[in-house]
């Protein structure tokens, strides 16, 4: 560590607990470094921060904030694990849920998909409190290597910054607005345009569900391997605290 990053070190807390960060961090990545899991779908390693999803919702100095975008400064005082919070992330993944059409029993991200996992996280086992909208939306099986099924997308824009911004080409892009808005492709199907299956928007850590699928590899990992089947959604940065 650098002498300067040291000397732009400070403390603030999040449920009580110090935790140290450095000038330019956000609260997120302050929290994961220390051990402390802020829920989250939209944001990523190594993708820029978008603060769409608004999963990763904190109360910071009696404000609501995303944690993935705000910054963490000296003294700050973050709420992250309270019952109000805890409701409104369970709300907005069930209306993800009821936005799209997700068959989780069937779906071969299950076990992997963190849209499903969150769900557990959150404690929510039973059925949407909300209609189901059941949308129409067509699988894009032109690819020799993709196929993309939007029923599942949760237009998290994952895919759209990789591949923007890690493989330059721009494959992906936001159409229509509001609740019409969605994920579509810079071509009339995706074999229309120059997506390869290397590219890191195609690789299963960057789509969160089920809806970039590589073909001839479905239902590889057996049950039990899965990376949930581990632990709960955000385990692994938790255990950095033990």
């Amino acid at each position: 560590m650098s002498d300067n990053r040291r000397e732009s070190s400070f403390v603030f807390t999040i449920d009580g607990v110090e935790v140290k960060a450095f000038s330019g961090q956000t609260i997120m990545e302050a929290a994961d470094e220390a051990g402390v899991y802020i829920p989250r779908l939209c944001d990523h390693e190594g993708l820029r921060h978008q603060g769409s999803c608004r999963v990763c919702t904190v109360k910071a100095g009696g404000r609501s904030v995303a944690a993935c975008t705000q910054p963490a400064s000296p003294g700050q005082s973050v709420d992250n694990e309270t019952a109000s919070l805890t409701k409104m992330r369970r709300d907005l993944v069930e209306m993800l849920f009821h936005e799209g059409n997700h068959l989780c029993p069937i779906c071969e991200a299950s076990g992997n998909c963190e849209l499903q996992a969150m769900a557990y996280r959150l404690d929510m086992t039973e059925a949407t409190r909300f209609p189901y909208l059941e949308p129409c939306r067509a699988l894009d099986a032109s690819h020799p290597d993709i196929a993309l099924d939007t029923n599942r997308c949760i237009s998290c824009g994952r895919c759209i910054r990789a591949s923007q911004d890690v493989d330059g080409k721009g494959v992906f892009g936001y159409v229509g607005r509001g609740i019409h808005r969605r994920v579509a492709v810079n071509g009339e199907n995706l074999a229309d345009t120059d997506a390869e299956a290397a590219d890191h928007a195609m690789s299963s850590e960057v789509c969160p569900v089920g809806c970039i699928i590589r073909k001839r590899v479905g239902f590889v990992t057996p049950i039990g391997e899965r990376e949930f089947d581990k632990g709960l959604i955000g385990h692994e940065i938790e255990e950095k605290r033990k």
